[in-house]
């Protein structure tokens, strides 16, 4: 849970490439009318925690200052979609579509239009269009990102099958699976994540009405993180066990980054390389459609974890499981939270420090030919049955640029002795290929819609 199988939120070394600081924030276009900007007193200018906000006029006296938080702006063009590579949210929906009856392609590509067009105003901080609801009114973009994609049914329902990419090929049967197929899969996926739940819950209602008769809700979760700022200093995230959780995600600094994570630009080719611990070979591209160049796949999963059980175990046994301190997430076999694991070392009774079953040691990126996932999950809570035990867990969301090679493997591992499965339960599951970003003037998808 702290490595690879269950991710990671925000931490020190996170980078937000596609946001812009509050202190850059466009304004040639002039002020939404959600900036609702004042001062600590009756006149001046705002200042945020990352620099002066020039240009902005005073409000009235008595208006409450658009934090640096809700001024916080991704852009909705770009090589890649938004909510990738941004760090996890405060608040996030996934939700999965299927098309109506009768619906087809030339129906998709009106919804992908619609859909890209709200999601455009929406992440600036304006109004969703006609019909807004103004539930996010008074507030700015709070870091909102909306993502779309594919799963392996839309392209039998549109006619696309020639189109559709080996790497979406349904993934293996688990023995730890207890699927719930109605929420699982779908024809459309839509990721909503912001630092403001009014924003988000906006955004996931926009995108619901939007539909409208060309596709219906499959299903849909709601989920969660720690708030920026809840914490004195910029640190790794916990989870519901109480673990700090995500320690080893990949970083968009890393020389190899761009190649585990996304299908390479030009629509093939290949993908994969080295580095200490990470493994290589070849990588995801050469069997990917040019639709899906800058592209990514998501493996979702929403893993209940029985805490119920887990917390009946002492903390010493609960660092077991996991291979990692619950205090700091540094490794058993000592040293801070970055520290590399060292797998070898014993105790003076001759027995592995870091036992092994843990889940650090078997997720290991260099315990599994490499494999790697960039995972930006979101906890949830789904409230308490009868007996008072906890539905909760973790929405599980993990981006490779081939899921026989960043998943897959590290899925099988686990389900051979991780001590952690004793613990948790996977409930759904989705596979969807989400298409790089879209440039000016287009919409998600259109390559492959009008292609």
């Amino acid at each position: 849970m702290a490595d690879q199988s269950i991710p990671q939120t925000r931490t020190a070394e996170d980078a937000r490439p596609e946001a812009v600081s509050p202190g850059t924030a466009p304004h040639a276009e002039g002020i939404s009318r959600r900036r609702l900007l004042g001062t600590a007193g009756a006149t001046g200018l705002v200042l945020g925690a990352a620099g002066g906000a020039a240009g902005y006029a005073a409000a009235p006296a008595g208006a409450t200052p658009l934090t640096s938080l809700g001024d916080g702006r991704v852009m909705f063009h770009g090589k890649h979609q938004p909510g990738i590579t941004t760090p996890t949210p405060a608040r996030g929906h996934l939700v999965a579509f299927d098309l109506a009856a009768g619906a087809g392609r030339k129906e998709a590509a009106a919804l992908l239009r619609r859909w890209s067009d709200t999601a455009r105003r929406l992440m600036a901080g304006e109004p969703a269009g006609s019909g807004d609801t103004d539930v996010a009114r008074d507030a700015g973009p709070s870091s909102l990102t909306v993502t779309f994609g594919f799963g392996h049914s839309f392209f039998g329902r549109t006619g696309l099958e020639k189109q559709r990419p080996v790497s979406l090929d349904p993934l293996p049967d688990f023995s730890s699976d207890q699927l719930d197929k109605a929420r699982s899969n779908g024809d459309l996926w839509v990721q909503v994540g912001a630092d403001d739940a009014l924003v988000a819950f906006h955004a996931l209602r926009a995108l619901q009405k939007d539909a409208g008769a060309a596709a219906r809700v499959r299903w849909q979760m709601n989920g969660f993180n720690r708030s920026p700022g809840a914490t004195a200093h910029p640190m790794t995230a916990r989870n519901l066990m109480g673990q700090v959780d995500g320690t080893r995600n990949p970083k968009t600094t890393d020389a190899d980054f761009d190649q585990r994570i996304f299908v390479p630009g030009t629509g093939g080719g290949q993908g994969g390389g080295g580095g200490e611990g990470q493994g290589g070979g070849e990588g995801s591209g050469a069997n990917d459609p040019a639709w899906m160049a800058n592209g990514s796949y998501v493996v979702v999963r929403r893993i209940r974890m029985l805490l119920d059980d887990w917390e009946e175990l002492s903390a010493k046994d609960q660092e077991d499981v996991i291979g990692r301190r619950k205090s700091d997430g540094a490794p058993l076999s000592g040293g801070g939270e970055t520290t590399d694991m060292d797998l070898e070392k014993t105790d003076r009774d001759g027995n592995l420090v870091v036992p092994i079953n843990a889940h650090a040691r078997i997720t290991r990126p260099d315990q599994n030919g490499g494999a790697a996932m960039l995972r930006r999950p979101l906890s949830y809570h789904d409230g308490f049955d009868a007996d008072g035990v906890p539905d909760a867990g973790l929405l599980f969301v993990c981006w490779q640029a081939d899921p026989l090679r960043g998943f897959v493997p590290v899925q099988r591992k686990l389900d051979r002795g991780d001590a952690l499965s004793r613990f948790v339960r996977h409930e759904a599951s989705g596979l969807f290929a989400v298409p790089g970003g879209a440039a000016e003037g287009e919409y998600v998808g259109q390559r492959l819609l009008e292609g």
